[in-house]
């Protein structure tokens, strides 16, 4: 035999005692071998129960790899998904099978109803693969054994409060499966509701969907459900509680009844969105723009890569039609998980195990899985977990986001474990909608075709009907309604994005009334004048105000007696003080200016009478020199103007009777009891007696525009109390004899905010949203000012109005003040250069002996040498004559003179002495002194 034959013979017992020393390598050192039996209950025709069973036989071989025990079997029951089935499943494999503890697909309820028949079961340590748990309260202390391999609902009812509130939905519509009599879920719907509020939404409407294995044609079962919810108004569908199948065909029929197009808005829980990776392509075409959230767990751990690659392999050896998608889900890993904590609790024991002390060895254990810590506290799965927010693309989906509780959304897993993670996220990228293309986020809501036309309440019975009037035309058999209102808001409908039908329906009641009607679902929607008021929030809800106002006081006007006062007030007291001040400078300019020349102006005596003469022209002084002329001119002008406006303003106070309002306050108002009137339809009557504190029998109730003249004439009211738009209208219609006293009030009182007229809608109502942006959109074309203008448009062609006492000011004459001032402040100047040149000539020829005193610097030494060359250029007579001044200057900023000098006078003589007779013509100086 060759020796390569013999080699190949050898090989396989080679390998095969290899392979036995790896296995006894692998087994760890253990003092007792473990004896036990898990049972387990899962639907074998569901997805998630595919890989449950999977999980749990890897899990049993694998632990058997690490301990070397034979001992540990287990017993697997199919529950075929109906909750009868579990009972019996379960009642068999503890009574016969005896097993120690078992995993299933069981409720909290199911269980706590069961065990009622077998008592065996409540004594057993049972792991609930339920995801996720919810256990009523009730039901903790009653099955002390029963844990749950999964997060509490709390923390996933939280994040679907946030996906909602992150896009500002107001309203959405639950949907969740109803299994066999035990809706274990329905509470869900509750607990969504409250989580939903903190976000100002909630939810409209709610389905129960009957299993598939319930009913005998699901597909029409589920068509029925879907053309009810297509019939409503609410576009937002969250699915809570779905088996996989049931999911497929759901959206299958939705996009069959075109309820995946645009404005359409489906969310699905982690029990669907984590089996997203095991569907084929067909499923996910279905799915297009869904969003929803799946639990995030380590993917790039090497034992999760491990396990992965090998649950793979005998997936799709047990159902090869699925091997193509045969991925392990967060489902398949806790049932992993689940299998190792019971094996890990059986070994804790020596020798025969009670179900207590398996309890109690199941909830001490902690160890880090696949699925990540595994960790029961009060009998629930504690983790911190985290849900990626997908969104269903093409073929697959992309994660938008990252959401946990401690920390809210952000951008991505690493950003999410850091500290940047603040607890919002303004831009999840373009999510992708049902429809098409990505485009702004939908509004949740959109008017069908059944709908039938929202009744809109009116009010019939207002004061004031240029705001709404209600007529009925006998020639058409109709009933009309039109105002300013009704402008307003058929403008708003012209600019939302979809057809609203409506009709409007007069309300013959209070105002208060009308808004309860909203309330009781009475009227869809109001609209009107309508007051927003915070004790009327709390029952329904306002679009954003198209007039803004408060409460304002209309009495009759008075004439008041003139007073000896109008002719001070005709200037204001800044400008009498100008005038006086600048009459004054005038004149003591001109005199200054005509005083040497003139023998007229002589004295002070002569300027003062100057001053006063010229405001009359009377003024007898002839003005020899051209620079008094030029000041004296523009302000003779100012005069002008000035006379001509007090006599006018004068003659005006003197001859036009002075209105003013006959009551000024509301505190006389009290004060004398006097009667006042107001809309006995409006919140007006009790702000005047809660907030205003009138006595209730002072207040008369006046319900038309048209009565409150007759009512002031006969003293039936001393003052009216209207909201500012009504008392635009009042005051433009009766124009002579009324007018608006004391303060307005901002509402801001017993139960009211700032006042403001709106629409009203029911609470909650999305169309309030839609509205709103319509009413801005208005208001910022500018049509609203236009139909305001024709509201407050009036007949009168004259109106009283008070006389304004303030005075003229400053404003209509500052121009001419500027000029004058301008040119006096010229004249003024070169009025002290003449001055300073006269005395400085005069000085020079009388005080020769200073010249002696002064001695010069080394400064002053240049500027002689510098004076020496300027001579030879202009000549020496010019320089002295005609630059006295200017030299004086450039001395003094070289700071010419180290000694004391006692007068600029006296250094002026020296420079105009020693540069005349110390600079010879023929010398130039030297070169150091330069």
């Amino acid at each position: 035999m060759s020796p390569f034959l013999s080699f190949f013979l050898v090989l396989p017992l080679l390998l095969e005692s290899k392979a036995k020393a790896i296995g006894a390598d692998s087994c760890s050192p253990i003092t007792h071998q473990i004896t036990g039996k898990i049972g387990g209950v899962i639907n074998y025709s569901s997805r998630v129960g595919k890989e449950q069973k999977v999980a749990m036989e890897m899990a049993v071989e694998d632990y058997f790899r690490s301990s070397c025990s034979e001992q540990l079997t287990l017993q697997l029951e199919d529950s075929g998904g109906d909750s009868s089935t579990v009972a019996s499943a379960t009642t068999e494999l503890i009574s016969s099978k005896q097993v120690q503890s078992i995993i299933g697909t069981m409720t909290a309820l199911e269980t706590g109803l069961f065990s009622e028949v077998d008592m065996n079961m409540k004594n057993i340590p049972i792991i609930s693969m339920i995801s996720p748990a919810i256990t009523p309260p009730s039901m903790a202390h009653q099955l002390p054994h029963f844990l749950q391999m999964s997060n509490h609902i709390t923390l996933h009812m939280q994040c679907l409060a946030d996906i909602v509130g992150h896009f500002k939905w107001r309203k959405v519509t639950a949907l969740y499966e109803h299994k066999n009599g035990f809706s274990a879920y329905s509470g869900i719907v509750t607990l969504l509701s409250d989580m939903l509020k903190a976000v100002n939404s909630e939810i409209s409407d709610h389905s129960d969907l009957s299993s598939l294995s319930s009913v005998l044609n699901p597909e029409i079962t589920i068509e029925q459900e879907l053309i009810k919810l297509r019939s409503k108004s609410n576009r937002v569908f969250i699915v809570l509680v779905s088996s996989l199948e049931l999911a497929i065909l759901l959206f299958e029929k939705a996009n069959q009844m075109r309820m995946m197009e645009k404005d359409y808005v489906w969310i699905v829980t982690d029990e669907i969105a984590s089996l997203l990776d095991s569907v084929d392509s067909s499923v996910l075409k279905n799915m297009q723009g869904v969003i929803g959230f799946k639990t995030n767990f380590a993917r790039t751990r090497d034992t999760y890569k491990r396990f992965k690659s090998r649950f793979r392999n005998k997936y799709g050896l047990k159902y090869p039609e699925e091997e193509e998608y045969s991925n392990p889900s967060i489902f398949a890993l806790r049932a992993y998980d689940a299998t190792w904590v019971i094996a890990q609790a059986m070994e804790k024991s020596q020798g025969k195990i009670t179900s207590e002390e398996l309890s109690g060895n199941i909830l001490s254990s902690i160890f880090e899985g696949l699925s990540g810590t595994v960790r029961f506290e009060n009998n629930i799965l504690w983790q911190s977990p985290s849900f990626q927010i997908i969104n269903v693309v093409g073929k697959s989906y992309r994660v938008m986001a990252v959401w946990s509780p401690k920390f809210g959304f952000s951008q991505s897993e690493e950003k999410h474990n850091g500290a940047t993670a603040n607890g919002s996220l303004k831009n999840w990228g373009p999510v992708y909608w049902p429809g098409g293309m990505p485009s702004t986020n939908p509004r949740g809501w959109a008017i069908s075709d059944a709908d039938i036309p929202l009744k809109i309440g009116v009010p019939a019975m207002g004061a004031f009907n240029q705001f709404v009037r209600v007529t009925f035309d006998q020639t058409q058999n109709e009933t009309c309604v039109t105002g300013f209102t009704i402008n307003v808001f058929e403008a708003v409908v012209k600019r939302l994005p979809y057809n609203l039908p409506y009709v409007l329906v007069p309300f013959y009641g209070t105002y208060d009334e009308m808004v309860e009607q909203v309330y009781l679902n009475g009227l869809d929607a109001a609209v009107g004048d309508t007051e927003i008021m915070a004790d009327r929030f709390q029952y329904v809800e306002f679009s954003q105000p198209y007039v803004d106002s408060g409460l304002v006081m209309v009495v009759t006007q008075k004439a008041e007696t003139s007073n000896a006062t109008w002719m001070l007030k005709t200037f204001t007291k800044k400008l009498w003080l100008l005038m006086i001040a600048m009459h004054v400078f005038i004149g003591l300019l001109v005199w200054l200016i005509e005083r040497g020349n003139n023998t007229e102006f002589e004295g002070i005596g002569t300027m003062l009478w100057f001053s006063v003469t010229i405001i009359f022209y009377a003024h007898r002084q002839p003005l020899t020199s051209n620079l008094s002329r030029l000041v004296l001119t523009p302000w003779l002008f100012v005069i002008l103007i000035v006379v001509a406006s007090f006599t006018a303003s004068l003659s005006s106070a003197m001859t036009v009777s002075r209105l003013e309002p006959s009551v000024l306050d509301i505190q006389t108002l009290q004060r004398t009891n006097a009667p006042v009137g107001c809309n006995g339809n409006s919140f007006i009557v009790r702000y005047l007696i809660n907030v205003l504190l009138f006595k209730p029998e002072n207040i008369k109730r006046i319900n038309s525009i048209h009565d409150y003249p007759e009512a002031f004439e006969t003293g039936y009211v001393k003052a009216a109390f209207f909201v500012e738009p009504h008392a635009k209208v009042f005051l433009g219609k009766y124009c002579k004899g009324y007018t608006q006293a004391g303060p307005t009030f901002k509402l801001g009182g017993f139960g009211f905010v700032e006042f403001s007229i709106s629409f009203v809608f029911p609470k909650g109502s999305p169309l309030a949203f839609d509205i709103s942006e319509a009413t801005l959109k208005v208001i910022e074309s500018g049509e609203l000012r236009q139909l305001e203008e024709l509201l407050s448009s009036s007949n009168c062609t004259s109106q009283a109005t008070a006389m304004d006492t303030s005075g003229l000011g400053l404003e209509p004459f500052a121009g001419l003040f500027i000029l004058s001032g301008t040119i006096a402040a010229f004249g003024s100047l070169i009025a002290i250069l003449r001055l300073a040149t006269k005395f400085m000539d005069s000085d020079l020829k009388t005080n020769k002996s200073t010249l002696d005193l002064l001695v010069p610097g080394p400064s002053v030494k240049v500027c002689q040498a510098w004076y020496a060359k300027i001579v030879r250029f202009v000549g020496r007579k010019a320089v002295v004559k005609g630059n006295r001044i200017l030299l004086l200057f450039f001395f003094l900023s070289l700071g010419g003179y180290e000694s004391t000098f006692r007068s600029s006078s006296g250094l002026a003589r020296w420079i105009v002495k020693d540069f005349t007779m110390n600079c010879p013509q023929n010398e130039d100086p030297p070169f150091w002194a330069i």
